[in-house]
């Protein structure tokens, strides 16, 4: 077989959920399948190192346009000319006409549900638009839908009317990396590097409304006000106008006070700032799936997540559990689990245990089985 792999943004520099996925999967195929060729179509961008050369895994770098160009257009007519017997397009969207078989990960459908996060960067809101355009439409075509939980697979089912065999969950990786850090000097290294507090609370978020930043400064004032806020909330690369209008939409612009920035932290240097973290904190009003609650669990961090959407079956009782809409409840799930050692420790030995059954060797495993599947049928 010779199979096409979408991984159109997987060279860029600041790599994200669906980047990062991507890149698992092409860069652990090698270890599960060494008889098939593949192929795999990246967007030229600055990180080409981030992917090993091997045997039977062909690159090729095709020429930048914009995001439906290159899908609509480019794409295809490399993976035409590359002669693939399949294509797997990544990262929700696909060619509409992309002239062989077509595989696509579904990672969610939140931009076609009812209850839509309509804000956003103009970015995000173009990204919706487009697939809202596009889903919809090749979704009709493929032969085999991917997705990342059974309630994101339960979720498209529902709203396609399809039948559950068209949609097949492969649960997400955790990056090998991601161990609990207990060296000294690496740790140093990161509080240095990164301005770390002593001690914090971590959140890892960005402007999309479903990560629920405005529930989290909403929970942080709620304890500021109570004089229960005793460390400062550690958030990575986001924009702080954006925070700022927050703060001021729930009358807190002083919260601002109680939060350390980072900017951009490389995916390699992540584990050493869960390893002193606190707690994390990943109250998403939905998700598919919320990989950086798994690799918390991974780095020893007990880990607060949702009682929406996949959360609970994905962190599998790991995790403590609080409603995303109520701040109050929040603020509280905080307050008890900072003051409540025993429940910490537990919390962390049993999100170690979750964390080990997240393989990107397995993902890559029954991706693989997938793409067999269809072209033996």
């Amino acid at each position: 077989m010779r199979i096409g792999i979408e991984a159109q943004r997987i060279f860029r520099k600041k790599k994200h959920g669906m980047d990062m996925v991507a890149l698992e999967l092409v860069k652990h195929i090698p270890e599960v399948d060494t008889k098939n060729e593949y192929v795999v179509f990246v967007k030229d961008d600055e990180d080409k190192a981030c992917l090993s050369s091997f045997a039977n895994v062909e690159v090729q770098v095709l020429p930048g346009a914009s995001y439906p160009v290159w899908e609509q257009w480019i794409l295809p007519k490399a993976a035409k000319n590359a002669k693939v017997d399949l294509l797997h397009c990544t990262s929700n969207t696909a060619p509409i006409f992309p002239g062989m078989p077509l595989v696509i990960t579904l990672h969610d459908i939140i931009y076609l549900e009812k209850l839509h996060f309509k804000e956003g960067t103009a970015y995000q809101r173009f990204g919706n638009l487009y697939r809202r355009w596009n889903v919809p439409a090749v979704v009709k075509k493929a032969a085999k839908i991917i997705t990342v939980s059974e309630f994101e697979k339960n979720r498209i089912c529902e709203h396609f009317g399809f039948d559950t065999n068209q949609v097949t969950a492969v649960y997400n990786g955790v990056s090998r990396h991601f161990q609990r850090v207990t060296d000294a000097g690496l740790l140093k290294e990161a509080r240095q590097k990164y301005n770390l507090p002593e001690k914090f609370l971590f959140f890892l978020g960005n402007t999309d409304p479903k990560k629920n930043v405005a529930g989290v400064l909403k929970a942080l004032s709620i304890l500021k006000s109570r004089n229960q806020l005793p460390y400062k909330l550690l958030m990575l690369d986001i924009n702080r106008e954006y925070l700022q209008r927050v703060a001021g939409e729930i009358g807190d612009l002083s919260i601002l006070d109680e939060i350390t920035f980072t900017g951009y932290v490389p995916n390699k240097d992540l584990p050493a700032i869960y390893s002193q973290a606190e707690l994390f904190l990943y109250p998403s009003l939905r998700e598919s799936f919320g990989i950086p609650m798994i690799e918390a669990m991974r780095c020893g961090v007990p880990v607060i997540t949702s009682t929406t959407s996949c959360m609970p079956e994905v962190a599998g009782g790991a995790a403590l559990l609080c409603d995303p809409f109520d701040a109050e409840a929040m603020a509280n799930s905080i307050i008890d689990l900072l003051n409540n050692q025993t429940k910490r420790e537990e919390l962390v030995k049993l999100g170690l245990e979750r964390s080990q059954k997240f393989s990107w060797v397995e993902n890559a495993r029954q991706t693989i089985d997938i793409y067999h599947q269809i072209l033996k049928a």
